[in-house]
């Protein structure tokens, strides 16, 4: 599935893959389940193809599945292929069997994540991914460009 987009590099900060749109069919109602899916990892010695990584969330989204199991594929098949120090994947999903029967909640939504390596053992790590995947991107059109950044030197 990561064919050979897989690169060995001198690299061991975060890399984030974020606000990736997923569409899914929970297996229990037989009913969608979409959202976006935040994927980080913290490269020992190889990096994935940064494309790569929203196809690793479409392959699993693909499938009949439940959310909980989706985010522990997404992150067990990083950790298996490039032994990363750290993978750390969250995933925010509405599901319309909340939304059409049973409880007819029209708001809800749910986060599942994973974490793993130092994303689990370090509260920093964990916290720094956390603070990045909240940060909306100041890119001219593709997100909210108001932010509350001060300049350098600005008091």
């Amino acid at each position: 599935m990561l064919n050979n987009a897989l690169f060995t590099v001198d690299y061991s900060e975060m890399v984030i893959v974020k606000d990736i749109d997923f569409y899914s069919l929970c297996e229990h109602h037989l009913l969608p389940f979409f959202g976006k899916c935040h994927v980080a990892y913290i490269p020992s010695n190889k990096v994935i193809g940064l494309s790569k990584v929203p196809r690793l969330v479409d392959v699993f989204a693909r499938r009949l599945q439940v959310q909980e199991r989706l985010t522990s594929q997404i992150a067990d098949t990083i950790r298996e292929k490039i032994s990363p120090l750290g993978v750390a994947v969250v995933m925010e999903a509405t599901h319309l069997c909340m939304s059409m029967r049973g409880v007819e909640k029209q708001n809800s939504f749910a986060v599942t994540s994973a974490m793993h390596g130092a994303f689990r053992d370090s509260s920093r790590t964990r916290m720094e991914f956390l603070e990045l995947i909240k940060l909306r991107s100041a890119v001219p059109g593709l997100r909210d460009t108001s932010s509350n950044y001060a300049c350098v030197g600005e008091d």
